[in-house]
């Protein structure tokens, strides 16, 4: 008999899954304080429930725990790359970034991803399957036990296209800011999409209070395409018109990611068609200097012109950074990681 993926159900769920099970009600709200407060890996740690409970939770649900088979921590930053094997034995990337304000963990959203970005690794295998909801808080909570200090910022940009994967994004985002359980705030969530706009669209009807980052990276459809073959189904007219409803829906202003790469997006004159673009617009221009990878031909754009971009950017009143390169050293661009050690076990 297959077990059920316990982990993934909301308190709720929890408590009318116990009932079912014949316990009482109480059982699910402990339950679901050790799985998702205490951070528990099996049951046999939830010493607070009778051995024969323990037995039978052990014989109809998993736990679905995720095993580390890397770890790279950057000497020039302290960044630190996981690799996660999960039940099936496919892997996945996190990052744990530290911060002055705390602790930041990137997390992957599906195993692969289909969406094709030519600049990105991620892509290169294709997609293989979604993540549920559990083996996406299962990434938070394995940085949290393995380090021993608090995540306070979730980003869902490492591998896959969440917004592909959005009944579980949805789960996940309302799980770890529960107040049962991590208890995350929703503004130190920020979600990264291509721009899948039908989604976007739900995802404002929710009106959560998330941070929405655009993969932008082009000032119009044309470099768009080059870059990226999602800008073949939505233009950036349609992309801007739904971050404004977003935007009217919640409130949150609106962060575009911004890849620079060098002679395709980073003259000056794409600076100043960007800024015809998103002028208005409550929003942020995070400008990421591109990490190049072997199987792609595209380059980081040279220091001076980034900072150009930027200048020219800032002097007509555009929110603006150059985003701090993090990890270098340790192969943290998305997907670089689990791309060689799947090179290296095939």
């Amino acid at each position: 008999m297959e077990r059920k993926d316990i982990k993934s159900l909301n308190q709720k769920e929890l408590i009318d899954e116990m009932v079912q099970l014949g316990e009482k009600a109480f059982r699910g709200k402990q339950l679901y304080e050790w799985i998702h407060k205490k951070l528990a890996v099996s049951f046999d740690e939830m010493t607070n429930l009778s051995k024969s409970f323990r037995e039978k939770l052990e014989q109809n649900y998993e736990l679905a725990p995720l095993k580390m088979v890397d770890r790279r921590t950057s000497k020039q930053d302290g960044t630190s790359k996981f690799l996660f094997q999960l039940a099936d034995d496919r892997v996945i990337e996190s990052v744990l970034m530290k911060y002055k304000h705390g602790n930041s963990v990137c997390i992957s959203s599906q195993v692969g991803c289909r969406m094709g970005c030519r600049f990105c690794a991620s892509t290169l295998g294709g997609l293989e399957r979604n993540l549920a909801p559990s083996e996406m808080l299962s990434q938070v909570y394995e940085i949290q036990r393995i380090t021993g200090e608090r995540v306070s910022n979730i980003v869902v940009m490492g591998t896959g296209e969440p917004m592909d994967n959005y009944d579980n994004l949805l789960k996940f985002i309302y799980m770890v800011s529960d107040e049962n359980g991590l208890n995350i705030s929703q503004r130190n969530i920020t979600v990264s999409t291509c721009g899948l706009v039908e989604k976007i669209r739900m995802l404002a009807d929710e009106k959560l209070q998330i941070t929405l980052a655009i993969s932008l990276h082009a000032p119009n459809d044309q470099i768009r395409k080059e870059l990226m073959p999602v800008a073949n189904k939505y233009s950036i007219d349609e992309i801007m018109e739904v971050c404004q409803y977003y935007y009217d829906k919640t409130g949150r202003r609106i962060s575009f990611e911004y890849s620079l790469v060098k002679g395709v997006n980073d003259s000056e004159e794409n600076a100043k068609e960007l800024i015809g673009r998103v002028r208005g617009m409550n929003c942020h221009i995070n400008l990421i200097p591109v990490n190049p990878i072997k199987e792609r031909n595209f380059t980081h754009a040279e220091d001076k012109y980034i900072q150009k971009f930027k200048n020219i950017l800032e002097k007509n009143r555009i929110n603006v950074t150059i985003r701090r390169e993090m990890g270098s050293d340790i192969d943290a661009a998305c997907g670089q990681l689990r791309k060689s050690y799947m090179d290296k076990t095939k």
